[in-house]
C-alpha cells in the first residue's frame, strides 16, 4: 500500500518545562509511520507529519497520553435533520469518523442528535456540519450550547487561584522566616507561629493539595524512564517538608527547638506558582499577532436565502451564498461582486491606503472594508479557504515549527535534569561528609538550592518564544514567514536576487508619453488613436486606452479595424485613415519618420515602448508605454545595499530595457533576457560562489528559482504558485518588505541567542553558587522564576520591532 502522507497539529497539557516536550517529541518520532514531528513548549503544540496509511490521530492522542500529558479536545452537540432510519445514523456517524480530527462521534437517530469530539486546531464546527450537510443531511449546534472556553484561559485562572491560596498559607511561614534574621530582629513574630505542628498545618495543604501538580508531573515522567523539571522541585520540596516533620517529631518533649524548613518548601512552591503564572500571561501575549489577525473577521452576515434577507454568523456562511455588504461594513468572506460597485479598502492586505475600484465579476477579499457602495456578492472561498485564514494558518505553522538552533536547546535539556540531580546528590554528600561532617540541615539546605536553582525551564522558552513573537511582529507587516527554519535562516542571506515584472515594476504597462508632430493637435490625435487601438486586444493597446480615457478624451467612431501581427494596427476612425505600429509598418506604407527617430530610439533606451502613428498617410505623432517602476522599489533596493546585501535584477525582457530599469532603481547587476527555466540556473551560479541566495519573485515562471534559492520570498500580490514554491510571502508587494524580513531574521536570531547565552548562563553559574552554600533555597525559587519570565520578557521585546512596511 503507498503511503498518504497528512499534517496534524495537537494542542497539549501538562508540559512543565522544556524536558517535557523533549520527551512527548522523542516519544512521538518513534512511532512507526511519523515523518517528523515537532513539539512547541511555548504554544503548547505538536505539529506531526505522519503516514495516514499506518496511523490516526486517535494513536497520537493515545501516546501523549500514555506519556502522562493531555490532549485538547473540543466536544459539539448537534441537532441532526432528515434522518428517517438506523442506516442514515450509521451513515452519518462513519463519516464523521472519517474526517481528519475528529476523535470520536456517535449519532443517536431517536433523539435526532450528534455527539462528536474533535480536535479544534484540525476542525471547527463548521467544518461537521459541513459534512452531516454534505452527506445529504441537515445539522445545526444545539442553541443552549455554551461557547469553547479557550483552556489557556482556564488553566491562567487555576494557576491564580492556586497562588492566591499557596501565598495565603506561606506568608505567615514567610513570616517566621524573615524573623529569624539579625537585622530584622525587630519584627514581632507572634509565638504560635513557630510551633512545629501550626507550621506542618500551613505547609501541608501547600504541598500535598496545592502542590499536586508536581508530584504528578514528576511521577508519570520517571514512570517514562525521564526526569522533567517537576521532578527537580518534587525532590527539592519534599526533602524541605519531611525533614522538617522528622525533626517535629523526634523534638517532641526535646529543650532544643527543632530546625524546621516548612517555611522554603512552602515559599518555593508559592514563588513556582508566581513563576509559572507570570509565564502563562506573557507566552499569551506573545501570540498576539494571531489574536490581531483573527480580530481582523466579520462577526456576522447578511446572505439572502430562499428570497429572504437574514443575518447569520460568519461560521455559517457557505460556499455559493449570495451577501449583500453595505457601505462600511467588512466584507465577509472572499468571494465576487454580483451586483454594484464601489471602492474597498484592501489596506490589511495589501498595505495600499487607497481603496481599490470594484465592479461587477471583481474578486473580492473576506474582512477588507467596503467603503462607498452597496453591493451583492457571492461567497467562493469560506472558513479555512479565505485568505485571511490562509495568513493565519501560515503565521500558526511559523509559530508551531522549530528553528534549528532550537534542537540545540532541546538536546542539552533532555539530559539536564538527570545530571542536575546527580550534582545535587553529589554536592549534598560533599557537604554532609566533608565541608561540615555529620551537620545534616546546611548539607540539605545545598541539596534544595541546587535542585531548583536548575529548573531548565528558561533553557526550553528561549527559542519558541522569539520565533512566535518574531513571526508574529513581522505577520503585523505583511511578512509571512511559513517556519521557524526560514526565519533562522533569512538571516545569512548576502545576494538578493529580484525578477523585474511585477516585482521592481508593476507588472502592468501604462502611457507614459504622448508626443505629437507640430501640425497635430494632441486631442484630436488622441481620439483618433484610442478608437483604433480599443479594436486591438494586445496589452500595449490596452495600456495606451487606458491612458487616453483617463485624461478625459471621448473616443472616435471606428468604420474599419485590421490588426497587423507583430507590425501594428490599421483603421478609419470618423473617416480618417489611421496607422499605428512599428519603423517597419511606417516604412511599408512610405511615411516619413527620419526625424523622429533619435526621439524613438532614446525612449526605447529609457526601457519604453515607442509606437509611430500616421493620420491620412502622413506621420503624425508616437505613443510611449512602460511598465512603471514601483515608486518604493528604489528606496527598497537602497536599503538593501546598505544592510551589505548585493542586489542583482534578473528578467526575461530584452537587455536594453533591462538596463534602463536597473539604472532607474540603482542596480548595477541585471541579468536579462533569461528564459524561465534558466531562473533557477542562474541562482544556482551564484550559491556556487559561496552565496547564499533569495529569490524574489510573483509569477509561474520564478516558481524553479524560488524553490532553488536558500530562501524563496513570493510578492503576495502575485501568483498562488509562486507563494507556494516560496519560504516567505511578502503580501504587500513592497520591496521595502524584502529588508523588513531579513531584519527581522537578524533581530529574532539575535534575541534567541541572548535568550540562550542567559539560560544557560543562569544554571552554569547559578549551580556553583548554590553548591557552595551561598544560596538560601528560597532565593533560588525566586531566581529560578524570574529567569523564565525574563526570558518571556526579552522575547517580547521584539514585538516592539519598527518595520519600515
Amino acid at each position: 500500500m503507498s503511503s498518504q502522507i497528512k499534517e496534524t497539529n495537537i494542542q497539549i497539557t501538562g508540559m512543565t518545562c522544556a524536558a517535557c516536550a523533549t520527551r512527548i517529541e522523542k516519544g512521538l518520532n518513534k512511532m512507526d509511520g511519523v515523518e517528523q514531528a515537532n513539539v512547541n513548549l511555548a504554544l503548547e503544540k505538536s505539529a506531526i507529519k505522519y503516514d495516514a496509511t499506518k496511523l490516526t490521530e486517535a494513536d497520537f492522542e493515545k501516546k501523549i497520553e500514555a506519556l502522562g500529558y493531555g490532549v485538547v479536545k473540543q466536544k459539539a452537540e448537534l441537532d441532526i435533520t432528515g434522518m428517517t432510519c438506523a442506516a442514515c445514523a450509521t451513515r452519518i456517524e462513519k463519516g464523521l469518523n472519517k474526517l481528519d480530527g475528529v476523535s470520536i462521534a456517535n449519532v443517536n437517530l431517536a433523539l435526532e442528535k450528534a455527539t462528536v469530539e474533535f480536535n479544534p486546531s484540525e476542525l471547527t464546527v463548521v467544518d461537521i456540519i459541513a459534512k452531516v450537510e454534505k452527506l445529504g443531511y441537515g445539522a445545526h449546534q444545539k442553541a443552549d450550547e455554551q461557547e469553547t472556553v479557550d483552556h489557556r484561559e482556564q488553566a491562567i485562572k487555576q494557576q491564580q487561584q492556586k497562588f492566591i491560596w499557596a501565598a495565603i498559607l506561606a506568608l505567615p511561614l514567610l513570616w517566621t522566616m524573615v524573623g529569624h534574621f539579625s537585622f530584622t530582629s525587630f519584627l514581632y513574630v507572634p509565638e504560635f507561629l513557630m510551633n512545629p505542628w501550626v507550621q506542618m498545618l500551613l505547609a501541608t495543604p501547600v504541598q500535598f493539595i496545592i502542590g499536586k501538580q508536581f508530584y504528578v508531573g514528576a511521577y508519570k515522567a520517571l514512570r517514562n524512564g525521564s526526569a522533567n523539571m517537576d521532578v527537580l522541585v518534587v525532590m527539592g520540596t519534599s526533602a524541605a517538608y519531611f525533614y522538617s516533620v522528622y525533626q517535629s517529631i523526634v523534638t517532641i518533649g526535646s529543650h532544643h527547638g527543632p530546625h524546621l524548613y516548612f517555611e522554603t518548601s512552602a515559599v518555593l512552591i508559592t514563588l513556582i506558582l508566581l513563576g509559572k503564572l507570570f509565564e502563562a500571561k506573557a507566552k499569551g501575549r506573545s501570540s498576539e499577532a494571531i489574536k490581531k489577525l483573527m480580530g481582523l473577521q466579520a462577526k456576522t452576515a447578511v446572505v439572502i436565502r430562499d428570497g429572504v434577507e437574514q443575518e447569520v454568523p460568519l461560521e455559517e456562511v457557505v460556499m455559493g451564498d449570495v451577501l449583500l455588504v453595505k457601505p462600511g461594513e467588512k466584507i465577509p468572506v472572499d468571494g465576487e461582486v454580483l451586483e454594484g460597485a464601489t471602492a474597498v479598502d484592501e489596506s490589511m492586505l495589501t498595505g495600499e491606503s487607497l481603496p481599490v475600484d470594484k465592479k461587477q465579476g471583481d474578486q473580492l477579499f473576506g474582512s477588507t472594508i467596503n467603503k462607498n457602495g452597496f453591493i451583492k456578492m457571492i461567497a467562493t472561498k469560506v472558513g479555512r479557504d479565505t485568505a485571511l485564514a490562509q495568513i493565519i494558518k501560515v503565521v500558526e505553522d511559523a509559530q508551531g515549527s522549530k528553528a534549528p538552533i532550537q534542537r540545540l536547546a532541546d538536546k542539552i535539556s533532555g539530559i539536564f535534569v538527570p545530571i542536575v540531580v546527580g550534582i545535587a546528590l553529589v554536592t549534598f554528600l560533599v557537604w554532609l561528609l566533608w565541608v561540615q561532617p555529620g551537620e545534616f540541615t546546611p548539607a540539605l539546605e545545598v541539596l534544595i538550592a541546587v535542585l531548583v536553582i536548575a529548573c531548565p525551564c528558561a533553557l526550553g522558552l528561549a527559542t519558541p518564544t522569539s520565533i512566535m513573537a518574531g513571526s508574529g511582529r513581522a505577520a503585523e507587516f505583511g511578512i509571512l514567514f511559513k517556519g521557524g527554519e526560514h526565519l533562522e535562516q533569512t538571516q545569512s542571506i548576502d545576494t538578493v536576487v529580484v525578477d523585474k515584472t511585477g516585482t521592481v515594476t508593476h507588472g502592468k504597462p501604462v502611457l507614459t508619453d504622448v508626443i505629437v508632430a507640430n501640425h497635430q493637435e494632441e486631442a484630436t490625435f488622441l481620439t483618433l488613436i484610442g478608437a483604433a487601438e480599443k479594436q486591438s486586444e494586445h496589452p500595449l493597446a490596452e495600456a495606451i486606452v487606458q491612458g487616453i480615457v483617463e485624461r478625459g478624451i471621448e473616443l472616435g467612431e471606428v468604420q474599419f479595424f485590421e490588426a497587423i501581427p507583430g507590425y501594428g494596427v490599421q483603421a478609419t476612425v470618423s473617416g480618417q485613415g489611421v496607422v499605428i505600429g512599428t519603423r517597419k509598418l511606417m516604412q511599408q506604407y512610405g511615411i516619413a519618420i527620419e526625424a523622429v527617430l533619435p526621439i524613438m530610439e532614446q525612449l526605447e533606451e529609457d526601457g519604453k515602448t515607442a509606437m509611430l502613428a500616421a493620420i491620412n498617410g502622413q506621420y503624425a505623432g508616437l505613443v510611449a508605454v512602460a511598465d512603471t517602476v514601483k515608486e518604493t522599489s528604489k528606496e527598497a533596493i537602497h536599503r538593501l545595499q546598505q544592510m551589505g546585501i548585493t542586489v542583482i535584477m534578473m528578467t526575461g525582457d530584452n537587455e536594453r530595457t533591462a538596463r534602463a530599469i536597473g539604472v532607474a532603481v540603482g542596480v548595477d547587476h541585471v541579468i536579462a533576457e533569461v528564459l524561465p527555466e534558466g531562473k533557477a540556473e542562474e541562482v544556482k551560479q551564484l550559491q556556487a560562489q559561496g552565496k547564499k541566495v533569495a529569490m524574489v519573485g510573483d509569477g509561474i515562471n520564478d516558481a524553479p528559482a524560488l524553490a532553488t534559492a536558500n530562501i524563496g520570498m513570493a510578492i503576495g500580490t502575485g501568483t498562488d504558485v509562486a507563494m507556494e514554491a516560496a519560504d516567505i510571502t511578502l503580501i504587500r508587494g513592497d520591496l521595502n518588505s524584502i529588508a523588513d524580513a531579513i531584519m527581522m531574521s537578524r533581530q529574532t536570531m539575535r534575541n534567541i541567542k541572548q535568550n540562550l547565552f542567559w539560560a544557560f548562563a543562569y544554571n552554569t553559574l547559578g549551580i556553583p553558587i548554590a553548591a557552595i552554600g551561598l544560596l538560601a533555597p528560597w532565593v533560588a525559587g525566586a531566581a529560578m522564576a524570574f529567569s523564565s519570565v525574563s526570558v518571556v520578557l526579552n522575547a517580547l521585546r521584539l514585538q516592539r520591532v519598527k518595520l519600515k512596511g
